[in-house]
């Protein structure tokens, strides 16, 4: 059985995680944080293309899915999106609505998906989006995954809060579910992450970080 994911608000707007102490996204603005570290980290919209397979470690509030799916349909992309989300404390779909309406701009498509997130749904089909929410341990069910991702967002909590979710193992895993020339890009420039993902396989390079953090990392499969 899944478990909730337990919340405090900061500011009324911003949910932290309890069991982590950590704050879902950017305290300046997550927004700008998804668009800078997991758009642009891994070349979008440029490389979108029909059936482009995005995977995620942390769902969370739902902003990345919400502000990817935004960048398809400005840049008027044709066919369908695929996100396949990995979580394992969902949070309440009162809470994730609550967490979307700091952001204005996605309020349309806030909307037109709370639906889903209301009936508990964990997959569905719209006429540009294929999505997936699988809950549980990532460490268990990310060799699971049917279709190798183009791009992965690594969206855990900090690793010094939340290190099951950048183990070497799983690194490895994420590694052998990347389509050739698949990308990953990641807030945290920690050193074990980059050697991980090294070691794994891929050609990690570290740029610098969103706001105040010094450095983000961004990798390549050959």
């Amino acid at each position: 059985m899944n478990q909730p994911a337990e919340l405090t608000w900061r500011d009324g707007q911003v949910p932290v995680s309890q069991r982590f102490d950590d704050p879902y996204f950017s305290l300046e603005n997550g927004l700008e944080e998804t668009a800078y570290v997991f758009l642009d980290g891994n070349e979008l919209p440029a490389r979108f293309c029909d059936g482009f397979h995005i995977a995620e470690l942390g769902f969370g509030t739902g902003l990345n899915l919400l502000a990817t799916l935004k960048l398809w349909r400005d840049t008027q992309q044709s066919g369908k999106l695929h996100f396949t989300s990995f979580e394992a404390f969902p949070m309440l779909a009162e809470d994730m609505l609550t967490a979307q309406a700091a952001f204005p701009t996605l309020a349309d498509l806030s909307a037109e998906l709370a639906p889903h997130w209301q009936n508990g749904a964990t997959d569905f089909e719209t006429d540009d989006l294929s999505f997936q929410l699988i809950l549980g341990d990532a460490r268990k069910t990310v060799s699971t995954m049917a279709q190798k991702a183009d791009a992965w967002f690594l969206d855990g909590f900090a690793p010094a809060k939340n290190p099951e979710l950048w183990e070497a193992s799983l690194m490895a895993q994420i590694a052998a579910q990347t389509a050739p020339k698949g990308t990953v890009a990641t807030y945290t420039a920690a050193g074990f992450v980059r050697r991980a993902l090294a070691d794994s396989g891929f050609e990690v390079t570290r740029r610098t970080g969103f706001g105040r953090k010094r450095h983000m990392t961004v990798a390549r499969m050959p």
